[in-house]
């Protein structure tokens, strides 16, 4: 798709309805509509930002560099109405940029590298020998609050709220634990995906080169909830000891469980609530004797689901008990709080997934990233929606002199500079090099042919 789609209409309707927004301070800014989404992308969008990103590095600007990489790279447009458009690719930014304004997509996805460009791939159909094939993709991992469901009470589908969000955040600091310490992978970008859930994009050139086969062992090592509705138990250990990885989570795990997900859900609060968790113990003596105690307590108290907790840790303790009944504590913690994947997004190199900083339809909030180390203080509720966007351009930039760019005088400059200095900046250096010790190595190389051949 080229930039001469683009509808010279476009900017002037934009700057209409700025006009019309700016006119009167009272306007209410609705959270999302195909008017502001035209703003957006004419004024806020990290263009430039993303490019950088998915062309890892070749711009042309280095010897060693691949000028068809973004020209290979799958990309998807969910329109107004679900019109939905495949096999999307851009030569340039400006040509990325010129469509998107023209198109003014409600979702973007991104998809794999190909071996040619995505528009070409009829020509690699047919049955001859020419296949037309993903050679390369990020590892992703997409993790959704509905898979909780069944653990929270102050929410439920699509809503969330602070009581629930910390089982993000305890997925996002296994993930990146595991990801970074048992596989060595630096660049991991996480996002917020504007609704119910986060994405995570590990970028390293070895995520990025994985087979479909790998994609899924890595996942699998990852998983730890199995089973379905049918099945009581979803989390079974097995051994004398927990694995060092799982040791390790159990550590995490057991703070979350503890501080947030015990209290904010009030797992032991009433009889059905704390009939699900005695479900998980293997002993029919220890869960007797445990309702019989709490049915006699009295439920008032706001921290009843902490003294309960603490009496059946107390009881499972008992050295008299099988290993397994014991074990149980660990497993308990494990089924309320480890991360529950989507396999199947980490599973195949051709999976899409959505873009970064795209504007989530159904609730005009942005997808931006999250720092893991900080996450603890990522709030989704104030992330900046479209409404709050416009608001800041028509009221506090007016406030700012000409000279400040547009993204500035907005809340979403935060995310953005995120982007820019905790992911974008340390990959970009990893990605010069890289491109130059390859690009040494084949010069070695080819010194080396010819004085042989000479």
């Amino acid at each position: 798709m080229g930039a001469d789609n683009a509808d010279p209409m476009d900017e002037d309707r934009v700057e209409e309805v700025g006009a019309e927004a700016s006119a009167d301070s009272r306007v209410v800014y609705e959270d999302f509509s195909p008017d502001y989404l035209r703003i957006y992308y004419a004024r806020l969008f990290p263009y430039a930002e993303i490019y950088k990103w998915l062309s890892y590095g070749h711009d042309g600007k280095h010897p060693g560099c691949d000028a068809t990489i973004m020209s290979r790279r799958e990309f998807s447009f969910t329109l107004e109405h679900d019109i939905y458009i495949r096999y999307l690719s851009f030569h340039d930014v400006a040509e990325m940029e010129a469509t998107i304004k023209s198109k003014c997509p409600h979702k973007i996805d991104i998809g794999a590298l190909y071996n040619v460009e995505p528009a070409k791939r009829s020509a690699y159909a047919g049955g001859s020998d020419r296949v037309f094939a993903s050679v390369e993709r990020e590892l992703v991992f997409d993790i959704d609050m509905t898979d909780y469901d069944d653990i929270r009470t102050c929410c439920s589908g699509a809503d969330i709220c602070l009581k629930c969000w910390p089982l993000m955040n305890v997925a996002i600091k296994i993930l990146d634990t595991v990801l970074r310490e048992d596989f060595g992978f630096e660049h991991l970008l996480w996002v917020y995906s504007g609704r119910r859930g986060v994405h995570c994009w590990v970028c390293d050139t070895r995520a990025r080169r994985l087979s479909n086969e790998a994609r899924s062992a890595i996942a699998r090592y990852l998983t730890l909830y199995k089973g379905n509705e049918n099945t009581t138990k979803k989390v079974s250990l097995t051994g004398p000891s927990l694995h060092p990885a799982l040791s390790r989570a159990y550590e995490i795990c057991r703070g979350y469980f503890e501080e947030h997900i015990l209290p904010n859900q009030g797992l032991l609060r009433s009889e059905e609530q704390f009939d699900k968790v005695l479900e998980l113990v293997p002993d029919e003596s220890v869960r007797t004797q445990m309702r019989d105690r709490w049915k006699r307590a009295s439920t008032s108290k706001d921290d009843v689901s902490a003294i309960r907790w603490k009496h059946l840790k107390q009881t499972l303790e008992n050295k008299k008990l099988a290993p397994s009944v014991r074990r149980s504590v660990e497993e308990i913690v494990f089924s309320y709080t480890y991360p529950r994947l989507d396999i199947e997004v980490s599973k195949h190199m051709n999976h899409l997934l959505k873009a970064p900083f795209c504007i989530h339809p159904k609730t005009g909030r942005v997808c931006v990233p999250i720092d893991p180390l900080d996450c603890d203080n990522f709030d989704p509720t104030t992330v900046p929606t479209l409404g709050q966007l416009l608001y800041d351009l028509n009221n506090e930039g007016g406030k700012a002199g000409p000279e400040v760019k547009d993204l500035e005088k907005t809340s979403l400059n935060a995310a953005v500079r995120l982007f820019q200095t905790k992911f974008l900046d340390p990959l970009q250096r990893a990605n010069k090099a890289e491109i130059t010790c390859s690009y040494q190595q084949k010069l070695q190389q080819t010194s080396a042919t010819n004085v042989l051949s000479w």
